[in-house]
């Protein structure tokens, strides 16, 4: 599990559930600017949300292409339909669950 956290104060912004995850849990509402960095991860990166996350939405690790599986818990749990750049909110506007029956 590797938590980010603001550049700024240290408080922990977004939480990524799995190593592999390529999406972060926003722990705080991101306001689109806001710099988040992550502490100790296997591939260190530094995150510029690039619009407003809410509490508890989805932020892009990395860029996702339509056909590409939003991974969470380590596991798919959505298909991506349009193109989200790393630090774009990952919801239903560009992602269909995985769940859907």
């Amino acid at each position: 599990m590797r938590q980010f956290e603001s550049s700024s104060n240290g408080h922990k912004r977004a939480l990524v559930l799995n190593v592999i995850d390529n999406v972060a849990v926003a722990l705080t509402p991101l306001a689109a600017g806001d710099m988040v960095n992550c502490d100790g991860a296997s591939r260190g990166c530094l995150i510029e949300a690039r619009m407003a996350i809410p509490v508890g939405h989805k932020m892009a690790l990395c860029s996702l292409h339509p056909g590409d599986k939003v991974i969470k818990y380590g596991q798919p749990v959505g298909l991506v339909t349009q193109d989200i750049a790393a630090g774009e909110h990952v919801h239903i506007h560009n992602v269909v669950s995985a769940r859907a029956g």
